[in-house]
């Protein structure tokens, strides 16, 4: 099988690791100079560390233009960028023939060229598969996510993914490429419910850095992701997602690592906050983009435009955005009115 990986970061570099252990794969660079040296280095000194590049990967740099030129040569096109270039590249590949998938977790902020118009006020807040029918409907795309993170799969350790899609071709596309070895990969047609469990993770993990860096203890942090799974779920259902996908890799499983785990950027983000840095110097020194970071102001909103309460999203978004202190954030859930628990 043929298959290129569009994004040299963390995880596009790990996953076209592990599936060139099995399949013809090449990794693909938008920064020429980064391919180059990647190439030479059998290695990507930058996003993965002391991870060596097997012999078989194909490394290559070029734009975008480039990449849509070669697109229809590959069996699978794998889309490994952050969700604010997720956009530009699916409008590139809009007449791609092979199946293509996203590994991007997060809602894309408001679009500012159709700001005053009544549809991009309906529709701010788009969640991947939602950005691939505005720009590139007639792709057969889907997404590949759940609990990973970059470092343990590029040294071929356990790990389990979800393949979503409407698509049973990109379902069957997807396990054929990363199933395999220490990797297990699992299909589901909920796309909906795939996209806002990743989304929504991201937005609560740096809430669980911040009570973690605020020696909360134990039982805080058990309540927060019990509680954030739950904000999650409401979320998605309002969306359209299937209740049992949140108690699957993408929802809970994805929670739990992204929200304990130390190699956890949006955690990391949490933790430096709960510390008194500033959100730009602690967004810097971690030299890798979080996701939470770009997307939890937009989940917010998405939330309230389809009457969906979310506290600690809501605490997390004050936070990030200096209007309160993560001790403000634990007085003001604290003392919210009692509830009952399925609400």
């Amino acid at each position: 099988m043929k298959v290129i990986v569009f994004g040299a970061g963390a995880w596009g570099t790990a996953l076209a690791v592990h599936a060139a252990r099995e399949h013809q794969v090449t990794l693909w660079a938008r920064d020429v100079a980064q391919a180059a040296q990647m190439a030479q280095a059998h290695e990507n000194a930058r996003y993965l560390p002391g991870i060596a590049l097997p012999t078989a990967l194909r490394v290559h740099g070029g734009a975008l233009p480039e990449l849509a030129a070669s697109a229809n040569t590959t069996d699978l096109l794998i889309a490994a960028m952050p969700m604010a270039g997720l956009r530009a590249t699916l409008t590139a590949l809009h007449a791609a023939r092979p199946p293509v998938a996203w590994l991007c977790k997060g809602f894309e902020q408001a679009q500012p060229a159709a700001a005053n118009t009544a549809a991009a006020a309906a529709a701010f807040g788009l969640l991947p598969h939602e950005v691939q029918n505005q720009v590139a409907r007639p792709l057969r795309a889907g997404v590949l996510s759940g609990p990973s993170f970059a470092q343990e799969v590029a040294r071929g350790q356990p790990a389990a993914l979800v393949a979503a899609s409407g698509h049973a071709t990109v379902r069957d596309a997807l396990v054929t490429a990363f199933h395999g070895g220490n990797l297990r990969v699992y299909a589901n047609d909920d796309i909906i419910g795939v996209e806002v469990g990743g989304a929504v993770k991201n937005v609560l993990a740096i809430a669980a850095g911040l009570a973690d860096g605020m020696r909360l203890g134990l039982n805080a942090r058990a309540a927060l992701i019990t509680r954030g799974l739950a904000e999650m779920t409401r979320l998605g259902l309002a969306l359209g997602a299937r209740a049992e996908t949140f108690m699957g890799l993408s929802g809970v499983g994805d929670l739990v690592l992204t929200a304990t785990g130390d190699l956890s950027r949006n955690r990391q983000i949490g933790l430096q906050l709960a510390a008194g840095k500033m959100l730009a110097h602690a967004v810097q020194s971690l030299g890798h983009v979080a996701e939470g970071v770009y997307s939890a102001r937009t989940v917010l909103q998405r939330a309230r435009h389809v009457g969906v309460e979310m506290p600690v999203t809501e605490c997390v978004v004050a936070v990030l955005d200096g209007q309160i202190t993560p001790a403000d954030a634990l007085t003001a859930l604290m003392e919210r009115e009692p509830k009952t628990e399925l609400r």
